[in-house]
C-alpha cells in the first residue's frame, strides 16, 4: 500500500509555511528560530517538524521559557520529541 502524504521534506511550501510561523512577536524568539531554521531548516525530520509545529501553538512566553530552559515541557508538549528538538534550539 502506497501513500501520497506530503512531507516537509517533499514539499516547499510546507517549510515556508513553518519559517513563517516561526516570526514571533518577542524578538528573542524570533531571532531564535529564525536562527535554527537557517541552519537547520532543510534537515528537519517529519518528527522534527512535529515538535516545531507543537512549540509554534505556545504563545510567545512560555515557549521562550521554553527555549531558554526555564522550564520544561508540560502536557501536550511533554514529548520526546518535543525534548529532542528543544536541545537542538538551546544550542542554536
Amino acid at each position: 500500500m502506497t501513500t501520497n502524504a506530503t512531507t516537509h521534506q517533499s514539499d516547499p511550501a510546507n517549510r515556508t509555511r513553518l519559517r513563517w510561523r516561526s516570526r514571533r512577536g518577542l524578538l528573542e524568539n524570533d531571532l531564535i528560530l529564525t536562527r535554527f531554521l537557517d541552519a537547520h531548516g532543510d534537515d528537519l525530520s517529519d518528527d522534527d517538524v512535529d515538535a516545531l509545529t507543537r512549540l509554534l501553538d505556545l504563545a510567545d512566553q512560555p515557549l521562550l521559557d521554553l527555549i531558554l530552559a526555564r522550564r520544561e515541557p508540560e502536557g501536550e508538549v511533554d514529548l520526546p520529541n518535543v525534548h529532542a528538538l528543544l536541545v537542538r534550539l538551546r544550542q542554536a
